[in-house]
């Protein structure tokens, strides 16, 4: 059974409920009251909020509606009747959009006895506000073209209300993207007014075309820049002199109807609330973008007056200030029709979140892992890092490109059997531009599972910065991203669009070129047509419309509602309107994975917090310089290969376990609705089912690709001829004993394969450390440029509430407890005669570089010191063993070995110790006579 339960032309008759969060779903009867749902993602747990204001007017309406809308005009009585009548037009109005109009009716023309007792807060300005809350996909865009129509034959008919209509109409939207679009609203030919018939007669229609309707971008809201001149100085732009160059022809009007699009982007801050504009991001919020929308529409007000100001917004949320993270409705909404109904009506796709994997969940959600990729610790650390775009993805995350590659590619296939002009979209939101360029890279280069994703000329990485500077109409800085021009430009050369047309695009800025391939993803005979893989940081344009996403990958912190469903939202637009025998809507689908739907911190509440502990100053004792230590700062250490590539089979260890529990080959995903999933409709992404992709021969190369993509920029011999050799090698070890699979249910050969083609990062480490362990001729450190040398006296002064312990043997003045262990050391270090100087290596930038799980990481040890026979020894503290904590000291005896074989730097060595009593005897080993 589908999640789409209702009729979208009548007001809802049943809705899915669940008790609990990631509960099961069961449809109770009537209409869902509004509400908006807290999550807390700490202990999964879920609380529902009602909107009262809102429940409340719907009664009223209801009422009103039943009643033949006592107090309405005759205009507005026309067309309420024309509206309803779904004969008049192709396509009949949605019940969210009647009810949104209506509601705006009610409130403006029904009598007083229907609005007894309901006040509608403001936000603190000196104009009205009603908002109303409609899902991406519930048609904002034609309801603005009912209230226009609704205002300005009003106001034309009856021009003594003024306090009430207004012709003169300025909708303000938050982009260029949504400018554009928004130009359906202009009264000119084949405009909304035609196309949804809106006026009930022809001389009304014609009526129409006296509306003064302007379209305006939110920035033009910004005061005007002032001008250095050298003779004559100009002071602030007047609001009068601001009111002329915003409206233009406008301006001759007064009580002026203001439509906000997108108004979640429009609120006035009150004085009480204090928040930051990093707390403000944190919720995808540009509190520049709030402020200065609303202090432009305040001066407007000055000099013409707002008669009243429509909001409307899928998402109309502004921060608090009370938690980083927390953020509250509007008070001035008056209909709601969210997320849920519209799944429920059809409206949108539905969203299939993981419910299920076969690997081991999130300790702390017990969800899968796919389900929230950031929760996951090694990704989270991993992309929140300047890391560059050849390193590689964390494994997790090349494990879920797999498993969404394997079903966008089944998706593909049948779009293109159907006879889709233009393939499906993969979208990934990530967290920073690194990450962005990260992926793109791997898709690019052919590191994904699947070929049909290496496809260069089809992927495109939206800039964040250029889209956003197209998006006020300016130029990004000038050579900034020449390479990016030419990835855009060679998209477009890709196309099989005429001539005439490829060149007029080519002839655009970069930053056009973006906002026109971005804005017609999917479209054919426009620039984006044959996109199918879209990378961005941010959440794309407000407005983009691309009805072809079917897959979408978050990966970045979901904190709020608010960031989820707008992520969510730029995949809900249907591709098609066909209806099922009973009227509804035929169910369409997108695939998510990472974005937990909706989250936000619980709200205020619980025990105050403890007073702040007592802070140390650590710092550098100038008294103490002779106690200094120096180390090369190393970015990375090479080795040349000799041209013939041996491995000694007798020195190489068996391939550490493939835990099955950490790699999911299956993925079941239910349709989601809230926090609750519909569990009699679970859908399986099963790898099993795809043996063609997993064939030995086929990971036998990617897995030589991958070590030659190492070994290639430091072999001097022809790649061709050691690309042989590595196959060679590979499949040697592949076939051999060195592979040991842990679990009876994965020794099938099929199983194995697969669980070696996800791990094959894992494979490429390990086979390549014998390859060239086995034919190094030198090791090289390559040093940072910028900061060759690092010192203990380029400590900057920090704070810390952790215990100390003074020093007396080092440079800097105190060593941090994290454990036990750290006292024990310091008293050894400060006594023992073989010791001349020790520090922690804590906020001292000491760090060796290594591989771990497909990606490069950074190993820092624990203490530096300086030994009586001159030896630098780099020592570390273990409490435990592990394979990453052994891969980090195969790089590190790397390291020692080429600094010393480089020169210049002393004497270096390395130490580990497990056992506390083991300490002095490590320092006495290692302080003997050099030979």
């Amino acid at each position: 059974m589908s999640l789409i339960i209702n009729s979208p032309y009548l007001c809802p008759a049943q809705h899915w409920w669940s008790e609990d969060a990631g509960g099961s779903l069961s449809i109770r009867p009537g209409r869902r009251h509004a509400s908006t749902e807290i999550f807390d993602p700490r202990n999964n747990t879920r609380r529902r909020e009602p909107l009262e204001l809102v429940n409340r007017i719907r009664d009223r309406v209801n009422q009103w509606r039943e009643a033949g809308y006592p107090g309405v005009t005759i205009v507005t009585r026309k067309l309420l009747e024309h509206w309803h009548d779904r004969d008049a037009r192709q396509y009949p109005f949605y019940f969210c959009q009647l009810e949104a109009v209506e509601t705006l009716v009610w409130w403006i023309e029904g009598t007083e006895n229907y609005k007894q007792g309901i006040e509608i807060p403001g936000d603190g300005g000196p104009w009205e506000r009603l908002c109303n809350k409609m899902a991406t996909g519930a048609g904002k865009t034609t309801v603005m073209a009912m209230i226009i129509t609704w205002q300005v034959l009003n106001a034309l008919t009856y021009p003594q209300r003024n306090q009430d209509f207004s012709r003169a109409i300025l909708v303000v939207a938050p982009g260029l993207t949504v400018k554009e679009r928004l130009h359906v609203l202009l009264t000119s030919e084949n405009s909304y007014y035609d196309q949804f018939n809106l006026c009930p007669s022809e001389a009304l229609r014609q009526k129409l075309n006296q509306a003064e309707v302007l379209i305006e971008n939110w920035h033009t809201l910004m005061p005007l820049k002032e001008v250095d001149r050298s003779v004559v100085k100009k002071g602030r732009e007047s609001d009068e002199a601001f009111t002329r160059r915003v409206l233009g022809k406008l301006s001759r009007h007064k009580n002026i109807v203001v439509i906000n699009d997108e108004a979640h982007h429009a609120y006035r801050q009150p004085p009480e609330v204090k928040i930051s504009k990093k707390q403000a991001a944190e919720q995808g919020i540009d509190l520049d973008a709030a402020t200065r929308w609303i202090e432009g529409l305040d001066r407007l007000h000055n000099t013409r007056r707002i008669q009243r100001c429509f909001d409307l917004s899928a998402t109309p949320f502004a921060p608090t200030g009370k938690r980083s993270k927390d953020a509250a409705l509007f008070n001035w909404i008056v209909s709601d029709f969210g997320l849920n109904d519209a799944i429920e009506a059809g409206l949108v796709k539905t969203p299939r979140v993981v419910v299920r994997d076969d690997a081991l969940p999130d300790a702390e959600t017990l969800r899968p892992k796919l389900y929230h990729l950031y929760r996951d610790s090694a990704v989270s650390q991993d992309i929140n890092r300047k890391a560059q775009p050849h390193e590689a993805l964390p494994k997790l995350m090349q494990d879920a490109y797999t498993l969404l590659g394997a079903d966008w590619r089944e998706t593909r296939r049948q779009w293109r059997e159907a006879g889709h002009s233009s393939p499906p979209i993969m979208l990934t939101v990530c967290n920073r531009t690194e990450t962005a360029a990260r992926i793109e890279y791997h898709f690019n280069q052919g590191n994904a599972h699947w070929p049909e994703l290496h496809a260069p000329l089809q992927t495109l990485r939206v800039d964040s910065k250029v889209l956003e500077k197209a998006e006020i109409g300016e130029t990004a800085s000038p050579g900034r991203s020449n390479d990016y021009e030419r990835r855009l430009k060679d998209i477009i050369q890709a196309t099989d669009l005429p001539a005439t047309r490829k060149r007029q695009l080519l002839g655009m800025k970069k930053e056009e070129l973006l906002r026109e391939i971005v804005d017609n993803v999917g479209k054919r005979g426009a620039a984006g047509q044959d996109l199918q893989n879209v990378i961005s940081v941010a959440m794309l344009s407000e407005g983009w419309d691309a009805k072809n996403v079917t897959h979408i990958m978050g990966l970045r912190a979901f904190t709020s509602q608010l960031l989820c469903e707008q992520v969510i939202g730029r995949g809900l637009r249907r591709v098609s309107y066909d209806r099922d025998e009973a009227g509804r809507f035929l169910p369409e689908y997108v695939n998510v994975f990472g974005v937990p739907l909706s989250i936000s911190e619980p709200g205020e509440g619980g025990e105050a917090p403890p007073p702040p502990k007592p802070t140390t100053q650590i710092e550098v004792v100038p008294d103490r310089a002779h106690l200094e230590i120096r180390w090369p700062n190393v970015l990375r250490i090479e080795a040349v290969v000799r041209p013939r590539l041996v491995v000694d089979w007798d020195t190489v260890t068996p391939l550490p376990d493939l835990d099955p529990a950490t790699t999911p080959i299956i993925a079941e995903l239910a349709p989601a609705l809230g926090g609750a999933t519909h569990m009699d409709q679970v859908t399986t992404i099963d790898l099993e089912t795809l043996p063609d992709g997993f064939r030995l021969q086929r990971i036998v190369f990617r897995a030589a690709s991958k070590v030659l993509a190492e070994l290639g920029r430091r072999f001097s011999g022809e790649t061709t001829y050691l690309a042989a050799q590595l196959v060679r090698i590979i499949e040697t070890f592949l076939n051999s004993r060195f592979v040991q699979i842990p679990s009876l249910f994965h020794s099938d050969p099929l199983r194995q394969r697969i669980l070696i083609a996800l791990n094959i990062d894992t494979v490429v480490q390990h086979i390549l450390q014998f390859v060239r362990e086995q034919n190094t001729e030198q090791l090289t450190p390559v040093f940072d440029q910028e900061n060759p040398i690092g010192a203990t006296g380029q400590m900057r002064t920090w704070y810390t509430t952790k215990p100390c312990f003074p020093t007396i043997r080092s440079h800097i003045s105190h060593l941090v407890g994290d454990s036990s262990w750290e006292g024990y050391a310091a008293n050894i270090f400060d006594t023992s005669n073989h010791v001349i100087a020790y520090a922690k290596n804590d906020h001292l930038g000491f760090a060796v570089y290594y591989m771990w799980n497909g990606s490069r990481r950074r190993y820092v040890p624990d203490f530096i010191m300086k030994l009586s026979n001159e030896t630098f020894l780099a020592l570390e503290i273990k409490g435990s063993d592990s394979p990453q904590n052994r891969a980090k000291r195969d790089a590190l005896d790397e390291w020692v070995r080429a600094i010393n074989a480089s020169g210049g730097f002393g004497h270096w060595a390395w130490a580990v110790v497990f056992e506390p009593g083991y300490l002095q005897d490590i320092i006495i080993n290692y302080s003997q006579p050099l030979v």
